[in-house]
């Protein structure tokens, strides 16, 4: 395989913000509800990821990347750490997108075991994450083993406006 995944510290994701923007974009224009709205323009997908860099930096998150052998972002993960005080165990998983023309090569599976690996190295033993009912992502936590809690109906939109249902998930580590 000539992917490869790894973690990006506070300057390596401001550098990657650019290719960030690219991959979040991508998915969006596939329609991927991941909390934007069509058309996600350049300017709100840098800020997006500004901000994940900010967050990077602060020891708030850890971002995981995909890469090809020449070094094209192909996907990304989060683990989001901020929570209640009460919380310090456990991490969400967020924003795990994949470039449509990168999809289908086993990319996702391993940037999810990638961060399951991160979050275990910082001493997290819950993650929880949330997906769109029925779509591809769904199936790959299923079959990497995550447990379903459950669907919230209507809980977003898809980036065109039609509303979409939810399903959490769980993974003890």
């Amino acid at each position: 395989m000539t992917d490869t995944i790894r973690v990006l510290d506070g300057p390596s994701a401001w550098a990657a913000i650019e290719d960030l923007a690219d991959v979040l974009i991508d998915c969006v224009d596939r329609g991927a509800s991941v909390s934007f709205m069509a058309p996600l323009t350049r300017d709100r997908a840098e800020a997006f990821w500004a901000g994940v860099a900010e967050g990077v930096a602060a020891g708030e998150r850890i971002l995981l990347v995909a890469e090809d052998k020449v070094g094209a972002l192909l996907g990304t993960v989060q683990l989001v750490f901020a929570g209640p005080e009460n919380q310090p165990h456990r991490a969400d998983v967020a924003k795990m997108l994949v470039r449509g023309n990168a999809r289908r090569r086993g990319l996702g599976a391993r940037l999810m075991r990638a961060a399951e690996d991160a979050a275990r190295a910082a001493g997290k033993t819950l993650l929880v994450l949330d997906t769109v009912t029925g779509g591809d992502a769904e199936r790959l936590y299923a079959r990497l083993g995550w447990e379903r809690v459950g669907v919230i109906p209507n809980y977003a939109l898809f980036p065109d406006g039609r509303p979409c249902d939810t399903t959490v998930f769980f993974r003890t580590l």
